[in-house]
């Protein structure tokens, strides 16, 4: 059936039906044949077809059930609807009680930022007022109060009770939260829209009764960005007014240092004063560094021994042994701002390098370690440096157990450094160059070299060094005038051992302090190069 004839039906249809809703439409259509007739003489056609008297039998019968003329010229029905308005239920209505019978939980939160007397007053009123306001009033139900003390707002890290508040909203233990002002809530502007509007997903709203806003009323939403974006910018103004204040007294020679953290002194009054029992740990550091010992065999020994550091730590690492020997503190003087703090939401502490102003102290305190000991450690520090760097080392005595030749062994072939290897079941210790173990002969023809080979070596090296102390005297004395402060600590370490009898048997701490290096000339001949310049070569 073609698409106009389907438009004239439903215009006839349309033009036979009565405007009265009370006949129907069942009664105010003409006859069916004065319909048919209209149609066909509109279509121009002598009769309709089976499908075309379908649709017109179709199209009457869907305007006598919906009860409405068709007028849409696509062919549409306007239907009536009928409209029921539910109301909104209360969240205690939804839980099954009413308002009369539940009580909203309520929980305070309360913090201070620093845990100075002024605030630390503040911190116990907050928790009295509120503490006491929930329980007076009679639709409120304590669900606890959640207090930081002594805490910055900037961020929820440190923040242990925030975070259990939090906790315990999500598990449904809490209706709605009271805190002073936004300020106490947080100082971070991120942080206070994140956790609000968490909660009030969660259907509990915050009531900051300084600013007299609720979170769950949406026309307090702008006021409340508004006013912690202020608080957060509050808390930028007293991080930049505190660093000022430090800095100042910085440029005075005043000293910031917290000494929980500090091995060797106390705060007393303002001023480091040494604590004679870390110091004593102190020295023993920069004694064993100076004889040899690598910052891993120091921490090694410390921890083996049971040997508290920091806060009361028994644990060891060489970094906190290599920060001990590095902190000009220990002689007494004092290198202020080696770090700053980069943000102030997160406290972040970055190392300066030059980004702030830094001031240098001489003489701010009484010193562990004398200036002499002080200067000798970072020049044997460099020495370490450009001894591993020299000869492609990994590192300087590297390893936790203590072996005098580490690192120490070269080829007199090939330069390659020797690397050692223990068959323990068989108490064998050998030592090998790297070149050789890789390639083999083709590189380098010398092989492996046994320990005791290498402490007889050194024995006979050491006491042929003893035989010429006569000429060696003066070199020292000389080097004392005249030396650097690791020179003349060498010098003077040579001097008094000059005045030991000789050796009968090896000494591995003597043996750590007094070789440079040994260099594998052939088989069993061995060239010992001590730390005051001295060579002696040896065959075993």
């Amino acid at each position: 059936m073609s698409r106009n004839l389907r438009k004239k039906i439903i215009l006839i249809t349309a033009a036979f039906s009565a405007p009265s809703a009370e006949a129907g439409w069942c009664g105010t259509l003409k006859s069916m044949g004065t319909l048919y007739g209209s149609v066909m003489a509109e279509s121009g056609k002598a009769q309709l077809t089976v499908k075309e008297l379908g649709f017109l039998t179709e199209w009457c019968r869907l305007s006598c059930q919906y009860g409405k003329r068709f007028t849409s010229r696509k062919g549409r029905a306007e239907m009536a609807r009928n409209i029921t308005v539910i109301p909104a239920k209360s969240r205690n209505e939804l839980q099954g009680k009413s308002r009369t019978e539940k009580k909203l939980k309520v929980a305070a939160y309360c913090r201070v930022s620093t845990d100075q007397e002024d605030q630390l007053h503040s911190f116990e009123a907050q928790v009295e007022y509120y503490t006491r306001y929930i329980s007076d009033h009679p639709n409120y139900e304590m669900a606890g109060i959640y207090a930081d003390e002594g805490i910055s707002g900037t961020n929820i890290k440190k923040r242990e009770q925030f975070r259990r508040m939090i906790s315990d909203c999500e598990t449904g233990k809490i209706d709605m939260v009271i805190t002073k002002s936004i300020s106490r809530f947080a100082r971070n502007t991120q942080d206070c829209l994140q956790y609000s509007r968490m909660l009030k997903n969660l259907g509990i709203g915050i009531l900051f009764e300084k600013e007299h806003i609720n979170t769950l009323d949406s026309s307090g939403e702008l006021l409340f960005t508004i006013l912690s974006s202020l608080a957060q910018d509050e808390s930028r103004n007293i991080s930049e007014n505190c660093k000022w204040g430090i800095r100042s007294k910085f440029k005075k020679g005043e000293m910031h240092v917290n000494t929980h953290k500090f091995l060797g002194y106390d705060k007393v009054d303002g001023k480091l004063v040494i604590n004679e029992r870390e110091a004593k740990i102190v020295r023993r550091i920069y004694r064993e560094f100076l004889w040899g010992h690598s910052p891993q065999e120091i921490a090694k020994g410390l921890e083996d021994e049971g040997i508290e550091g920091c806060v009361g730590a028994k644990k060891w690492y060489p970094s906190t042994v290599i920060n001990i020997l590095k902190n000009e503190k220990h002689m007494g003087d004092a290198l202020l701002q080696k770090s700053y703090t980069a943000d102030f939401l997160t406290k972040k502490q970055v190392k300066n390098h030059g980004e702030v102003t830094q001031v240098y102290v001489k003489g701010s305190h009484i010193g562990i370690i004398d200036k002499e000991t002080w200067n000798a450690v970072q020049l044997e520090f460099a020495r370490r440096e450009e001894f591993v760097k020299e000869h492609g080392l990994k590192g300087y005595g590297y390893g936790r157990e203590c072996n005098p030749f580490t690192s120490r062994i070269f080829c007199g072939e090939c330069g390659s450094p020797y690397t050692r290897h223990t068959w323990r079941s068989r108490g064998i210790m050998q030592w090998q160059c790297k070149n050789h173990m890789t390639d083999g002969k083709v590189t380098c023809v010398n092989g492996f070299v046994s320990q005791n080979d290498l402490e007889s070596g050194f024995v006979k090296a050491y006491n042929m060094l003893l035989k010429h102390k006569e000429i060696l005297i003066p070199r020292w004395k000389d080097t004392i005038e005249t030396g650097n402060a690791l020179e003349r600590l060498r010098a003077k370490q040579f001097l008094d051992l000059s005045e030991q009898p000789e050796l009968e048997c090896y000494v591995p701490e003597l043996a750590q302090m007094v070789i440079q290096m040994v260099i594998i000339k052939g088989i069993k001949k061995y060239e010992f190069t001590f730390m005051d310049g001295s060579r002696e070569t040896v065959c075993v």
